[in-house]
């Protein structure tokens, strides 16, 4: 199993060192690892899971709004190449990647401060399947990294797919300035062995693993308010002991939230008065608020 090696004893070999990831001693040109991208972003954060249908996408979607709602100028990369649906959860899945200069493409503007860009503006139209090898994918990651007019960035979230493959690797390789990564599981035990997975894969790239959040944790009954545990509970944070990552709380199982992905309406900005969405919306900025502590105290 590799290691990490002392600068002082950087033999250019990145093959054997776990940090060549982030590693910028000159000694690492001809390596063949893809230099970092140049971006003006201050922090980037990765969303990711050990499997998918965990409410990742949701949890990008709402932080990305979060952030931009709290005046951060934000964007939102979705990676995921074979199943990209933050445009969908946002309501501008009818829109197309742009170039006004010609040189670089421009995000789309979700609001004056938060710029999306995914795969989902390319295809012709929703049921376009995207059938490419890895080699495909990681040009086009490289080029929503380095390619789109992003502007200066307070935050980039980067919406992952599921696992442990080339997109998250790549990315990681990639991407400038990563402050760390949000882990997304069920409280189920299959999930939660999944999610194991992702955090000591991050860990062995050498990147901060921000927490874990244990999603679609508990549903509170709309008629009689008893929560009910479909899907059991306290997964998430028990992995993150056993871990020892921080844990950022849970969400619960909200028809609610569900419906804002469908209509393209992010769930931290509905706010409709009843006692449910007080509490949902309560969990999701207690979660999000925790992101920004994890990153802040780094």
């Amino acid at each position: 199993m590799s290691e990490n090696k002392p600068a002082s004893e950087c033999d250019g070999n990145c093959k054997g060192c776990a940090s060549a990831n982030s590693c910028t001693d000159p000694k690492k040109t001809g390596s063949g690892l893809p230099p970092k991208v140049e971006m003006d972003v201050k922090h980037v954060i990765l969303v990711l899971s050990g499997k998918g249908g965990v409410g990742k996408s949701t949890v990008a979607t709402n932080l990305a709004m979060s952030l931009a709602n709290k005046g951060y100028k934000t964007g939102i990369a979705d990676v995921d190449i074979h199943g990209p649906n933050i445009p969908k959860m946002l309501g501008i899945e009818d829109e197309k990647l742009t170039s006004m200069d010609g040189k670089k493409i421009d995000p789309v503007m979700v609001m004056g401060n938060l710029g999306v860009v995914s795969m989902a503006f390319l295809l012709p139209d929703t049921s376009s399947p995207v059938i490419w090898r890895g080699a495909m994918k990681n040009t086009a990651i490289k080029q929503f990294l380095e390619d789109v007019n992003w502007g200066s960035l307070d935050f980039l979230v980067v919406d992952l797919p599921p696992g442990t493959g080339d997109e998250a690797l790549s990315v990681v390789q990639m991407a400038p300035n990563i402050s760390g990564a949000v882990i997304v599981t069920t409280p189920q035990d299959v999930a939660v062995l999944d999610s194991s997975k992702s955090v000591k894969f991050i860990e062995k790239l050498d990147v901060k693993v921000l927490g874990i959040i244990e999603n679609m944790s508990g549903l509170i009954c709309p008629h009689c308010g008893e929560k009910v545990d479909l899907f059991g509970s306290g997964g998430g944070e028990k992995a993150a002991k056993e871990l020892n990552v921080p844990y950022l709380g849970a969400i619960p199982l909200d028809p609610d939230m569900r419906k804002a992905g469908d209509e393209g309406k992010p769930f931290i900005v509905r706010r409709d008065g009843t006692e449910q969405n007080k509490v949902t919306w309560q969990h999701v900025d207690d979660v999000m608020e925790n992101i920004l502590k994890e990153i802040k105290e780094d």
